[in-house]
This record gives C-alpha cells, sequence and structure tokens, in this order.
C-alpha cells in the first residue's frame, strides 16, 4: 500500500533522514513514534505530497495505484451548513453521484448507473454511519443538525476526524487524532481503528492507542526508519534487548581491540615479531566498529516540593458552579482535597470537568455553597488557554526573570536550565518555541513557588512519549497533591489513586479504574453510556448497560458477563465465579495466541515467502486483539460484579 524507498530529508542544515526505506502492506495498522522534532509531520506531509503528486521526492514515497488517501483537515470551516451535512460531503464520490441523482438534466441510462453504484457502496445507509462516528467522538445527537460555525475549532477538529473516517479511504493517515479528544472519544477511536478494514498509519503519542489498535510500530532510528511487527511495548522490549546485545558485542569487541593493541605496542619494534605485529594492525584496521546508538536525553521536570500543610486543603459544600445566571454547569458538589490526594477527574467533555477544577483552583467564583481552604494554600495552575497567555515577542528569560527580579542574569540562566532550556533556547521568543516547550515553560512557572496543589488540564497534548514518561516520574516524586484531567490513560494510571467522575450535573467517587470506566463506555453508545454513568439518588456506582443493537459484538461478553440471571435476579455467587474463571481462562488462550502471531510477525524470512502470508497474519492478529480486548473487558465486569456482591 505504502513505499517509502531511500527517502532523505533535509530541514535546513539539520538531517532528518538518510536512505530510510520501509514498505507497509495493505491492512497494517501502523503506529509512527518519535521525539518531538524527529520529522513525524514532516514524513506525514510527503506522504500527502505523494498523494497528492505535488511532491519533489522523486518517486521516494508510493502510494498503491489507484489507492484513495484521507488526511484530517485542520478543521471544517465555519459555516451555516449542519455538521451531518459536511461530514456526509466528505466521502467525495458517494456526494458526487447523490448531487447526480438529483439533477433532473441526468439521462435515464446514467439514472441508473449511478443508482447502482450508490447501491453498492450503501449510499442510503449513510447518514446512520455518519451519525455513529460523530456520536462516538462526542457530539449529541441534537447537534449534528446544527451549523458548525456553533462549535468551537476543537470541535470542528473531531467533525474533520469524523469526515475523514465516514470517507474510509484505502490509506488512512492519522496525526495526533486524541489531541481534541476527551478519554471517552480515544477508547472509542481506538476500537474504530482496530476494525477499520484498510490500511491506517498513525502518528500518536498515547501509550495506550498504540499498544491496543496497531499491528507494526515504525520508528525512526539512526536517521532510518525501522519497521517492528507488534505494538509499541513489543517495540520498547525489542529495543532494549537489541541494546543489551549491542552493548555485550561492543564490550567483546573492546577487549579484543584491547588485546591486539597491546601485541601492537609490545612487540612492533621487536624484529622477531615484527611480522605478527603487523599483522595484528591489519586485523585492527580491517575490524568493523560496533557502535552503539546515541539516545537522546529527555530532561526531566522538576516539582519542589512544598511546605506541610494539615489536611484538607480545600473543601466544596454544597457548591453550585457554573457561569453565571442560567449557566449552572455543576449542582450540590460536596468534595474534599487532602494533603497527599493524586486524584484523576474523568468523564466526557463539556460536562464540567475543567469548571471543577477552576472552581476548586479559585480560578471561578461559586455561584452558591461555600469553598473551605487553607489561609496558606498555594495552588499552581495549568491549562490549554495558558499557552495563549505568554508574553509575546518576550523571551524565556524575560519569563523566567519576572519570578525574581531581584536576582542576578546567571541565577535566572541557571533556573531557565532546571525548567529544561539551556543556552541555545533560554534567548528564543516563545512565539517560536513548540508546543511541548512551552507546555514546559509554564510548568516551569507555575511549580516555581514550592504549591502544595498542581491543577493540570490536559498537559499532555503537546508533550511525545519520552516527555509523558518525564512528567509522570515527577508527579510521582512530587510531595504536593494532584489534580489531572487527561485523555492519557498512561499518565492518570501511572500517577493518580483516585478517580472522580464528572457527570449529569454532579461529581462523585468513581470506586472503579480505568480499565473497567473504559469497558463501561464502550458497552454503549456514548449517550446511552452518558445517561447510565449519571448518578442517581442513594446510588453509589454505575450499572453496567446493556450493549445497544448495532455495537460491534467484541464488546458484549462484558454485557453478559454483568447481566442478571434468569427472570431479572442477580446471578449466583457461583456463576459469577464461574463467568470470571471462564473469562481468565478465554484471556490466556487469547494471549497465547497473540504472542504466537507476533513470533509468526517477527520471523525474518515472511515476507521472503509472500506478502500475502504477512497480510493474512497482520489481519489475524488484529481479530485476536479484539477478541482478547473481549475478553478482558468480559473479566473485568466479572470481577466488579463479586466485588458489588461482597465475595
Amino acid at each position: 500500500m505504502l513505499e517509502i524507498c531511500d527517502l532523505t530529508v533535509r530541514i535546513g542544515a539539520r538531517e532528518l533522514l538518510n536512505g530510510a526505506t520501509a514498505t507497509v502492506a495493505s491492512g497494517w495498522k501502523v503506529g509512527r513514534t518519535g521525539r518531538n522534532g524527529s520529522g513525524k509531520s514532516t514524513l506525514l506531509k510527503l506522504i500527502r505530497e505523494a498523494a497528492t503528486g505535488t511532491g519533489s521526492q522523486d518517486g521516494a514515497i508510493r502510494i498503491k495505484a489507484g489507492a484513495r488517501t484521507g488526511f484530517v483537515a485542520q478543521e471544517i470551516a465555519p459555516s451555516d451548513t449542519p455538521l451531518i451535512e459536511l461530514v456526509l460531503e466528505a466521502d467525495a464520490e458517494r456526494a458526487s453521484l447523490m448531487r447526480e441523482a438529483e439533477d433532473p438534466d441526468t439521462s435515464p441510462d446514467r439514472l441508473g448507473t449511478v443508482h447502482e453504484r450508490l447501491a453498492d457502496i450503501d449510499a442510503w445507509s449513510a447518514e446512520a454511519r455518519a451519525s455513529a462516528i460523530l456520536t462516538g467522538l462526542g457530539f449529541r445527537q441534537d447537534e449534528l443538525s446544527r451549523p458548525s460555525r456553533a462549535f468551537s475549532g476543537g470541535w470542528r477538529m473531531r467533525a474533520a476526524l469524523a469526515g475523514v473516517l465516514f470517507s474510509t479511504p484505502d490509506l488512512l493517515v492519522l496525526d495526533e487524532p486524541t489531541n481534541y479528544l476527551d478519554l471517552e472519544g480515544a477508547a472509542w477511536l481506538e476500537q474504530y481503528i482496530r476494525r477499520y478494514p484498510n490500511t491506517v498509519v498513525l502518528v500518536s503519542h498515547d501509550r495506550q492507542m498504540l499498544d491496543r489498535c496497531v499491528t507494526h510500530i515504525l520508528a525512526l532510528e539512526g536517521k532510518t526508519l525501522e519497521l517492528h511487527p507488534g505494538t509499541y511495548d513489543s517495540w520498547l522490549r525489542k529495543r532494549a534487548e537489541r541494546a543489551r546485545n549491542l552493548a555485550g558485542m561492543k564490550a567483546k569487541q573492546d577487549a579484543e581491540r584491547a588485546h591486539l593493541q597491546a601485541f601492537v605496542d609490545r612487540f612492533r619494534a621487536k624484529a622477531s615479531k615484527a611480522r605478527q605485529a603487523q599483522s595484528r594492525v591489519k586485523m585492527l584496521e580491517k575490524m568493523q566498529t560496533v557502535t552503539l546508538p546515541l539516545e537522546e536525553r529527555t530532561v526531566p521536570f522538576q516539582f519542589p516540593d512544598p511546605p506541610e500543610l494539615s489536611s484538607p486543603l480545600i473543601e466544596l459544600r454544597g457548591a453550585d458552579l457554573g457561569y453565571g445566571p442560567g449557566a449552572t454547569i455543576l449542582r450540590d458538589v460536596d468534595v474534599r482535597l487532602d494533603a497527599d490526594d493524586r486524584i484523576a477527574i474523568i468523564g466526557p467533555n463539556g460536562q464540567g470537568k475543567t469548571t471543577l477544577v477552576k472552581s476548586l483552583a479559585a480560578r471561578l467564583a461559586l455561584m452558591s455553597g461555600r469553598r473551605v481552604a487553607s489561609k496558606a494554600l498555594q495552588a499552581g495552575y495549568f491549562s490549554q488557554d495558558q499557552l495563549d497567555e505568554l508574553t509575546a515577542g518576550d523571551t524565556v528569560l524575560q519569563h523566567v526573570a519576572r519570578l525574581a527580579p531581584d536576582r542576578t542574569p546567571s541565577w535566572h540562566r541557571s533556573l531557565a536550565a532546571r525548567f529544561g532550556f539551556g543556552a541555545d533556547k533560554v534567548g528564543t521568543v516563545v512565539e517560536n518555541l513548540s508546543g511541548g516547550e512551552k507546555v514546559r515553560l509554564i510548568l516551569g512557572l507555575i511549580t516555581y513557588a514550592a504549591p502544595h496543589l498542581l491543577v493540570l488540564d490536559e498537559p499532555t497534548s503537546h508533550l511525545d512519549i519520552d516527555s509523558r514518561e518525564a512528567l509522570a516520574h515527577a508527579l510521582n516524586g512530587y510531595g504536593g497533591a494532584v489534580l489531572l484531567i487527561t485523555h492519557d490513560v498512561w499518565l492518570a494510571e501511572a500517577t493518580a489513586d483516585q478517580l472522580w467522575l464528572v457527570q449529569g450535573g454532579r461529581v462523585r467517587p468513581y470506586e472503579g479504574d480505568l480499565d473497567s470506566y473504559r469497558a463501561l463506555v464502550l458497552a454503549a453508545d456514548r449517550e446511552t453510556a452518558a445517561s447510565k454513568l449519571a448518578p442517581a439518588p442513594a446510588v453509589a456506582a454505575p450499572a453496567t448497560p446493556a450493549a445497544p443493537a448495532g455495537v460491534p459484538s467484541v464488546q458484549e461478553p462484558a454485557a453478559r458477563t454483568a447481566a442478571p440471571g434468569p427472570g431479572g435476579k442477580a446471578a449466583s455467587p457461583s456463576t459469577l465465579r464461574r463467568r470470571l474463571a471462564d473469562a481468565e481462562a478465554l484471556m490466556e488462550r487469547e494471549q497465547a495466541a497473540l504472542d504466537r502471531l507476533d513470533a509468526a510477525l517477527a520471523a525474518p524470512d515472511l515476507y521472503a515467502r509472500g506478502p500475502e502470508r504477512a497480510v493474512k497474519l497482520a489481519a489475524e492478529r488484529a481479530t485476536v486483539a479484539g477478541r482478547l480486548a473481549a475478553a478482558e473487558a468480559a473479566w473485568i465486569a466479572a470481577g466488579e460484579a463479586l466485588e458489588a456482591a461482597g465475595l
């Protein structure tokens, strides 16, 4: 489907790729990863140019003849056209045929051909399919007929993503598609990509997505591209193993080189040994040096520990939160935040997560109720909006100097270096910083005074995988409290020990974990799941919804596991235990099958034996991965049912 041949790319004097080669077969789901600035978006731009015939790479990138390629636009332009119509228009063939079918000047013969083709591409179910994609990405049914100008840029980005998914191209190219999605939308998209019938090239820093829905990882290693079968975690293991092997080979070679050199140094001047010494000189000259790949170091985040402060740090009592009369978002909120709390806030976008954290951080006045906080409390607040609040035209050093204007310039430079800005970056004006560098600067500025509480609203959107890992390490080492809103499941799991669910105008603790929440969301459509998650009076935990018609069968085992027995009665303890054991056994079988397929895909002679087998194995792997996900969901649901029964 996609072939990259001996590709060399330079930006100015900097070389990103040198002789890079890779082949992507039809049906593969390929995850492209790498540090910010390593050339991920540049490669996608070159693929787009190859697809449109506007590139200048002289055949270095080739796409299968006749294949349709789909890219996400920056965003859908604001207009009066309803959202659903804009998504339907994304399928250019269907849109053109529909116009022909409605044109009174179309001849009867042509009209018959048009209707036949419309039937072939299932055009009459298009509106239902487009609606399913839009609701999966977080839109409500009542919003689909609203004009695009009624939505913010972030929501129009979702609509643009919906359009390219709806058009079902042969080669789907996605660049950080989860940046504008909530956790629920990201979970839906993972499932969609895993079942997508065609080829996908996905650039992402979301480790969960790269582990759940790709069949291969396309990695940039030493200015070349390397294609690895399997998930991101399996690639990390292979890379670590290769690094260990190279280190062993280098140590062995260094010892041999030292032995040969010692012989030469000792006997070169001795006539009886001159020939042997010269022979060893030639051996040294012919020896190909084993070199270890240079690992780029990620600058760590450093969050100073705050002074001790007694709990609770903050309480909201009977609070209504919102933005004025008629704009109440959350009602009767009772929450308490202690000095050692690590809390991730979950819930669909638009339900009030940001409203809650702004109110807790005193960035938003309460509409009613009380906010009780320690007088000494200091909070550091991060949001995406702050990226635009940096002073345009000012350098990094000028921003840092404002923190302590009485300090010397050398002290300011030292502090900037602690934030991750060395001598080559400290004089950069903020508008020339990358998104990730702006995040680093703001995090440094808000944590300088050692706040007791860090409130982080989507801090990872511009961070690469290594920087996200560095952020997790810093948060785990930080001595204060943390409130976190993020669509990055890995970061939430790595740092939070409590979940708060914001849904249906209420805030409450969520007793499950992120896997159970994800399974619950995927077990129903977004609006049904939202109603099920909305808290009812005197109910502590949400019920698991039954999967409605049309929901893919991969999630059905989870719904069956938690379902009542005959007559509407709860399943007996023995039945629940049996279901748990059955699900666990199924997980083991599917994992073993997945491991066998990964081993087969990694075989060196796989492609020599024919690409058809590779494509078949990749498709089989995607199917097995889906069955494994279903088994995991069933296992989680059975375990939760047992726990709810007190067993």
